[in-house]
């Protein structure tokens, strides 16, 4: 009699085979490489370690490792708005992923700090490589911040060629 019931070793191989692809396309998943995550914001206090020389001059020297003192002095008579409009400036990273978001959240990003003109430095952190951080910010850059209009809005002289370090 030939009959269309499969056989118990025909079911046998199909659960076998079934298994078995179950369990391998399930180890090549985990152990697959995850993607890369994008560069995050890790704070001036992160470059410190390999950059001590740099660091030091930057906090002992540049207005900007103290930026948000600025917005301190002037928040109470500042609409969230405004206050907004200074942080984009006055912080590192704000507005954008992994950037500052308050004080609460992100206290290490409080400052313009050295990834306001280098980047985000996690990959660089972990890479140690030149091309995973901006080496010599551009002009362009700074310019975000040091516009013709805020320079005279707020009576200083930007050391834009001069450097952070």
């Amino acid at each position: 009699m030939n009959s269309n019931k499969p056989s118990k070793k025909d079911i046998s191989l199909f659960l076998a085979l079934v298994l078995f692809m179950f369990f391998h396309v399930s180890n090549s998943l985990c152990l697959a490489t995850p993607p890369p995550l994008p560069p995050s914001y890790v704070g001036s206090q992160a470059c410190k370690p390999c950059h001590e020389t740099e660091f030091e001059i930057f906090v002992t020297h540049a207005k900007k490792s103290r930026s948000y003192q600025s917005i301190e002095r002037l928040e109470k008579g500042l609409t969230e708005n405004d206050l907004k409009k200074c942080y984009a400036c006055h912080t590192t990273g704000y507005g954008k992923p992994g950037g500052f978001t308050s004080l609460e959240e992100t206290p290490h990003l409080k400052d313009a700090g050295c990834e306001v003109c280098h980047g985000p430095g996690s990959t660089h952190i972990l890479d140690k490589s030149l091309d995973s951080i901006i080496q010599e910010p551009t002009l362009q850059l700074c310019n975000t911040c040091h516009t013709s209009e805020r320079i005279k809005a707020f009576r200083f002289k930007p050391l834009i060629h001069g450097g952070g370090h």
